[in-house]
């Protein structure tokens, strides 16, 4: 469990989500009185030293590190963001400041944006934690605290602190305007680092590829899709892996008829399925179904998240290729078309 403590510049902003569950936040000048102190990681632990604690760093499993750790530069400039980290050792406490971004990108109208940080200790998606939000700034100052307790040291090294910024919007979907990971295993907290980071664009479009079949039978009207393999498959776990699976609806025109599972692959971005399903679709509603395709990652916590999905139909495929595809099938009964492709985010 972890408790967020904020402290904050001036009032009159709106939280963009309310209270997370299993976390609280408060306003507060003053931290509780069990941060009233910050020690340091000789004073509190003389057997941990500097030497150790980089030793330890050093011996942690370059997987996590490979995930999230991109040294390449930003396809393109959403800004910067500045936050400080430190760490309680008697209290087993990481202590998080958002201070402020610079040059962020306008996402409303008015040639401004309205920024707030979403904050989240990979691979934990459940508990999220959220800044203030700062009304028609491209350069907001936050000067947040957030202090993460009941974490060990030892717990911490096997975290990635996610910073997202969003553009907070009242009527719709809230824009996303870049991010930063952050692998602890990789930051000497008895330093107190302090770091400008620059904001990538979240990479949205690369969820990998689906390799499928579509056949129909008029005469017996049987639509049989298989779903052979995936490749390239977006990662959703810590271990630089996820746990796929695919889930098919059946639909006409809006209205979902009929849903398929495979079973669920562990710990690959490029699984085998061989998987055939068949649905009796009549050969007079063909063109007005559609099969709703939805590889998806398989989570024993928490919410099985969506990897990437497809749709495949005679019209408002979800691609040109989706679409081409479905039309085939028609013009071509009773043989198989086989079909690559690229899986979308949403």
């Amino acid at each position: 469990m972890f408790v967020c403590f904020s402290t904050t510049g001036s009032g009159g902003n709106k939280s963009p989500g309310g209270t997370t569950p299993g976390a609280s936040a408060t306003d507060s000048k003053t931290p509780p009185a069990s941060h009233k102190a910050l020690h340091n990681v000789k004073g509190d632990h003389p057997s941990v030293s500097n030497t150790n604690q980089m030793a330890f760093l050093q011996s942690r499993s370059i997987s996590l590190v490979d995930m999230y750790i991109d040294n390449s530069e930003p396809s393109e400039n959403v800004g910067q963001i500045h936050f400080s980290l430190e760490y309680d050792f008697q209290n087993t406490t990481l202590i998080l400041r958002i201070l402020t971004a610079k040059e962020l990108p306008a996402k409303d109208m008015s040639g401004t944006s309205d920024p707030y940080v979403r904050v989240t200790l990979l691979p934990d998606k459940k508990h999220r934690l959220e800044t203030k939000i700062k009304r028609r700034t491209l350069n907001p100052r936050w000067n947040e605290t957030f202090y993460f307790e009941g974490f060990p040291i030892q717990k911490l090294q096997s975290r990635v602190l996610h910073l997202h910024v969003f553009d907070y919007d009242r009527f719709s979907r809230d824009d996303s305007i870049g991010e930063v990971f952050l692998p602890l295993c990789q930051v000497d907290l008895s330093e107190k680092p302090s770091f400008w980071k620059a904001l990538k664009p979240p990479l949205k479009d690369k969820c990998g590829e689906l390799l499928t079949s579509l056949c129909y039978h008029p005469s017996n009207s049987i639509l049989t899709l298989t779903l052979l393999k995936a490749r390239n498959l977006k990662a959703k776990d810590i271990n630089g892996k996820s746990d796929p699976y695919v889930k098919v609806w059946l639909q006409f025109g809006d209205k979902r008829i009929e849903k398929r599972k495979t079973p669920i692959f562990k710990c690959t971005l490029n699984p085998v399925f061989n998987e055939t399903f068949s649905f009796n679709v009549p050969w007079e509603k063909i063109r007005e179904c559609s099969l709703d395709v939805m590889v998806m990652d398989f989570d024993n916590i928490g919410r099985n998240e969506l990897i990437g999905r497809i749709l495949l139909a005679g019209k408002n495929g979800s691609g040109a290729t989706e679409t081409k595809h479905w039309q085939d099938m028609i013009t071509k009964p009773r043989q198989t078309i086989v079909q690559w492709h690229r899986l979308k985010p949403e």
